[in-house]
């Protein structure tokens, strides 16, 4: 494996969050923070704890399960994306770099910017509510879980969208209303039947429940069934990849 692609592919996506700090960083945690106030503060004084939790300590994992996802999708679409606008994808795929190396460099970015980025909102929401982590080891691998598979997603999405307005189809009209219907900011529990069971079609339930699971031992389902989703949806991506480079979807025209 050529390790030093890796690397270079890795290091340049980073300099570049560093060149655009203010919108990879702060923007997402000014954004984040200010859902904190809002529903944290000001809303939730009005709402009772949700199983012996605080509303605004019960949205914490919701609101970075927002934020994680969205971001990931973001970072990895617009990072292969922009190479194949500017006609640079060409000199990539002619170089002895392999598909997974390419894969490893851009979505290994795209993942740590977000875990970052997450690490940042966890200690902001600190300042907000009190917090408590029952099971931090669980947090983390969830964490890198959903950083990782949503990175492949945007990765996919960056191939995919033939326009800039593409980029953003996605997660503005699927992947951000699912987070929202998928408990970000309530139980699921909290719902009459019948939605209950609608919800549970929504697959960002289970990565929320799983997550916020890992901080208050509470979940709206088993921690095995989002395990497994998280699991699925990763081999899902890696396989749509594995496709995409083996016929060169996108890349070849």
């Amino acid at each position: 494996m050529n390790i030093h692609a890796i690397q270079a592919i890795y290091r340049f996506e980073m300099a570049r969050t560093v060149r655009t700090l203010l919108q990879s960083i702060v923007s997402p945690v000014i954004s984040t923070s200010l859902y904190f106030v809002v529903f944290g503060a000001a809303i939730g004084s009005r709402i009772t704890d949700i199983e012996g939790i605080s509303y605004g300590a019960f949205i914490v994992p919701g609101l970075i399960m927002l934020m994680l996802l969205t971001q990931s999708v973001a970072n990895a679409s617009f990072g292969i994306y922009f190479p194949r606008f500017s006609g640079t994808i060409y000199e990539l795929l002619s170089a002895p770099v392999s598909y997974l190396e390419i894969v490893l460099g851009y979505v290994g970015a795209a993942a740590t910017k977000s875990i970052i980025l997450g690490l940042i909102i966890l200690a902001t929401a600190s300042v907000f509510v009190p917090l408590e982590i029952d099971h931090p080891a669980w947090m983390l691998v969830f964490l890198l879980l959903t950083a990782l598979s949503f990175s492949l997603l945007g990765f996919i999405i960056g191939i995919w969208a033939d326009g800039f307005e593409k980029l953003q189809l996605i997660p503005l009209l699927v992947i951000t209303p699912l987070t929202f219907l998928g408990g970000s900011f309530y139980s699921v529990d909290m719902l009459p039947p019948f939605w209950q069971t609608v919800t549970l079609f929504n697959p960002v339930v289970y990565l929320i429940s799983g997550f916020r699971w890992s901080f208050y031992g509470i979940a709206d389902v088993s921690v095995a069934a989002s395990l497994a989703m998280i699991v699925v949806f990763l081999g899902l991506c890696l396989t749509l990849i594995a496709w995409i480079f083996k016929s060169g979807y996108r890349l070849k025209a």
